[in-house]
């Protein structure tokens, strides 16, 4: 990289702990920061460039740095097939790196700010020393560079501290999902306690008019066809039959959370509709807790949110007929009380 190196810009060299890369930054003395190109910023954070430069625009666009003063171009010479070609690089200083790095959230970002703020500290501070007359005209400025270096160690500080607690709150939030996955890995989902006040049993009547209703909606945005929804043959009705019906005047599965396990498994696995398997089981799941009162949690949370249903369908969809048992368990155990 052909960066402008100076008497007053010094190239000095950054290797994260954990990397065997070596980021090259030129040090502008003039300025009291360093300069990097986007690829510079793309293997520091480990960032595809689609990333990197989606944060730097709306890092602009928000307001948060002046894209005048923490941005230029230089001239970097490339050699394209037998010849060499000048082309125009994009470099950005401290405030760009730093910024990128509180919305990556990067580890390797937090030691560069604290290896920043001691490379400038070191530089800039031992280069007013080296001049007394210098110094004595610049003390504003030095003691606006401390208040900026420490400035920089305190940000550092707390990036930290948040990635802490983010990383214990994660763990007092989802505590219930680990336990779930342990006990999904050891086969020991329990099926105890559940809720048998079925408020609504479901009627193929009934289903079939909140499909169309569905379809309807789809269409209209463009998010389905006219196939959607359609039934091969009569084996959906079949599917509702089996989980509506009684035995010995009792339901065959006499609880809210089996029944609705039943309808996501077996329509999403019964292949009933030309298109839109997924969606209609998927669908079919929350309209039923929603009729039996039984989707939100006891603080008023939905128990199923958007990301945990995809997740649902597509684990049922790609299991082997062999751990049906075991991914009705699991639903059941999301949606238990």
């Amino acid at each position: 990289m052909n960066f402008p190196v100076t008497k007053k810009n010094k190239l000095i060299i950054f290797k994260p702990t954990n990397g065997k890369s070596e980021f090259q930054v030129v040090l502008d003395a003039d300025n009291d920061t360093v300069w990097v190109t986007e690829e510079q910023i793309m293997e520091l954070f480990n960032k595809a460039r689609r990333t990197i430069g989606e944060h730097i625009k709306n890092i602009y666009k928000e307001g948060e740095l002046d894209q005048i003063s923490t941005w230029r171009e230089i001239r970097q010479i490339q050699l394209e097939g037998n010849r060499k070609v000048s082309r125009k690089i994009s470099t950005y200083n401290l405030d760009i790196i730093i910024s990128v790095g509180y919305r990556v959230k990067s580890q390797v970002g937090i030691e560069f700010r604290k290896w920043a703020s001691g490379k400038l500290k070191e530089y800039l501070i031992q280069g007013y020393s080296i001049n007394s007359e210098l110094l004595k005209s610049q003390t504003k400025k030095i003691v606006d560079l401390r208040l900026q270096i420490d400035d920089l160690q305190e940000s550092a500080y707390q990036n930290q501290k948040e990635i802490t607690e983010g990383f214990l709150s994660i763990i007092t939030h989802y505590s219930q999902s680990f336990k779930l996955l342990n006990r999904f890995d050891k086969d020991e989902l329990s099926t105890d306690g559940l809720n048998e006040e079925v408020i609504y049993t479901i009627n193929y009547i009934d289903v079939k008019n909140a499909i169309n209703g569905l379809k309807t909606s789809l269409i209209n945005k463009g998010e389905a066809s006219k196939i959607f929804g359609n039934e091969k043959d009569k084996s959906f009705e079949g599917i509702l039959g089996s989980i509506s019906q009684t035995v010995f005047g009792k339901l065959a599965y006499p609880t809210i959370e089996e029944q609705a396990a039943q309808i996501l498994y077996s329509t999403i696995k019964g292949h009933a509709f030309s298109d839109g398997n997924k969606r209609i089981g998927s669908f079919l799941f929350v309209w039923f807790l929603e009729q039996n009162n039984f989707h939100l949690t006891t603080n008023g949370k939905r128990k199923i949110d958007n990301n945990t249903l995809v997740a649902l369908a597509l684990a049922v969809a790609q299991s082997i007929p062999e751990q049906r048992q075991l991914i009705v368990r699991l639903i059941i155990n999301l949606i238990k009380e």
